[in-house]
């Protein structure tokens, strides 16, 4: 059901372990560019109409318009499961208290009397927020999306989400439920790299917006790539992972369930666990496969997720070994189970998140932690970041200094402006006193 990789015994180079060694899916977003990009292309020529075309070919459901009315919204809050509403409200409410501390605040530093350079925070104007459909429905998708944009202070935002034709061509009822909760009242039926194209260019409907965020497919993923620089985007968000470093103190029982509960989201979801002990190994390999048969898509995401080329068991010889690995791996979602987790997690350098002992699931991020879901995947956690309220803002630098605080750094100014043969930087500053720079100090 999932493969062995015996890492034991081998010799670490200085730089780390060979990413190739491990377990990854295969995503050729490259090859996805060219496929997806006369559909950007189409979107941005013809707008509506080809959201509505595509609609048609891509999610089976013919509509007539693209955004979402105002009264299907309100419908869908008032026919929410009572259970689900409170459980939204709750995830809410703690994605609140967590994002609304990121919150930056500006800071002015006096260089030198009379010069300050202050760095102010600023949220972009508009954003696009795309939440996935398809396999599953992701009103905590809206959620991570949502709040982190709010507390931001972003003043304009929009959701995407695929249409469905078991919904008359909107998306499905709990997402839109989910967005009236959070307050947003523009939302659009349109899902892959077509949305994307939307919020990039615009359309009859739908004013472009100046950044886009949310996980999605490869279709998404390859549509962000190739229109990055036209919208600011968040990631390429991948297939979802999970890596479990555990020692033999872990339970092999809880272990077993974290790695199905990520291979339930698509065939192409990793699930691995590092582990130096081969009594827990072969101990999750056997409640794998009792749970498997316990549980729902196994056939469709589940048994294809486990055995594929992205999942599997690494054995290696110790802690030290096992966190190489796992800085390497740089996975989407880490736990760790071990003796003294904290103290582990304290040391690892790369992953999006990281959850603490036998009580802090990947499920309970996924949904009321207070932390976000939206994550680097692929192994881009060695340089990115999850989304966040910093997702949202920009630093601008405000640079104020008066004339004597210019004149005390003009020489060096017009010094370095020479070396670089730049004069007319030199000059901007000569300028401003006849022509006669005073001595730097």
């Amino acid at each position: 059901m999932i493969s062995r990789i015996d890492l034991r015994g081998a010799a670490f180079p200085e730089g780390g372990i060979d990413r190739d060694l491990l377990p990854r899916a295969e995503l050729d977003v490259e090859a996805a560019l060219e496929k997806v990009r006369p559909i950007c292309d189409d979107v941005r020529h013809r707008g509506t109409a080809a959201l509505i075309d595509y609609a048609h070919r891509f999610d089976g459901v013919t509509i007539e318009r693209v955004r979402v009315p105002a009264a299907a919204l309100e419908s869908a809050l008032a026919e929410l499961d009572p259970a689900v509403r409170a459980a939204l409200e709750e995830s809410i409410r703690r994605a609140r208290l967590v994002h609304r501390d990121q919150r930056r605040a500006d800071h002015t530093t006096q260089v030198v009397p009379g010069g300050t350079v202050t760095e102010r925070w600023v949220p972009v104007e508009r954003v696009g927020l795309y939440v996935p459909g398809g396999r599953s429905v992701y009103p905590s998708s809206v959620v991570m999306n949502v709040v982190p944009a709010q507390e931001a202070g972003v003043a304009s935002m929009a959701v995407a989400s695929p249409p469905q034709a078991e919904f008359g061509g909107l998306p499905h009822p709990t997402i839109l439920a989910a967005c009236a909760l959070l307050g947003v009242d523009e939302v659009y039926a349109a899902g892959g790299a077509q949305a994307v194209a939307m919020f990039a260019y615009g359309t009859e409907d739908c004013r472009p917006a100046a950044m886009v965020t949310g996980p999605g497919n490869i279709w998404v993923a390859a549509a962000k790539r190739l229109l990055k620089g036209r919208i600011g985007i968040d990631a390429e968000a991948g297939p979802t992972e999970i890596a479990v470093l555990a020692d033999a103190t872990a339970d092999p029982v809880h272990v077993a369930a974290d790695l199905i509960s990520q291979a339930e989201h698509d065939p192409l979801a990793a699930s691995v666990l590092v582990t130096d002990s081969e009594e827990l190994a072969a101990a999750v390999e056997k409640e794998l496969e009792v749970q498997v048969g316990a549980t729902k898509h196994v056939a469709d995401r589940i048994g294809p997720a486990l055995a594929g080329r992205q999942s599997g068991i690494v054995l290696v010889d110790g802690l030290e070994q096992g966190l190489a690995v796992v800085d390497a791996y740089a996975a989407e979602h880490l736990e760790i189970q071990t003796e003294d987790a904290a103290a582990v997690a304290a040391r690892v350098r790369n992953a999006g998140a990281i959850f603490v002992g036998a009580y802090a699931p990947v499920s309970l991020g996924d949904y009321a932690a207070g932390s976000n879901h939206v994550l680097p995947t692929g192994g881009c956690a060695c340089h990115s970041s999850g989304l966040s309220v910093q997702s949202f803002l920009r630093g601008i630098h405000v640079v104020d200094y008066t004339r004597d605080a210019l004149a005390e750094i003009a020489g060096h100014v017009v010094t370095l402006a020479e070396a670089e043969d730049l004069p007319a930087h030199g000059a901007a500053v000569k300028a401003r006193f006849d022509w006669k720079v005073p001595p730097s100090k």
